[in-house]
């Protein structure tokens, strides 16, 4: 559970924006809208699959600019 105390002469808008801060750092709100709606199981996998398919095409650009760098 994620708290904040108000430091000594802190204002409420600071401690807020604070909160907000630690809320996202948290990953609470990805979490949120992750749950928002409910995903069936075979748009989940597609989903993960669509993602790990972007994460390896992006390490293989980097791959290639870094070659060619260096020729």
């Amino acid at each position: 559970m994620i708290g904040v105390n108000l430091k000594e002469g802190e204002s409420i808008e600071a401690a807020l924006k604070r909160f907000k801060r630690e809320c996202v750092n948290a990953g609470i709100q990805s979490e949120i809208k992750r749950r928002e709606f409910f995903e069936k199981p075979s748009d989940r996998r597609k989903r993960k699959r669509d993602a790990a398919f972007r994460k390896r095409e992006k390490k293989r650009l980097m791959m290639l600019r870094k070659e060619s760098r260096q020729n």
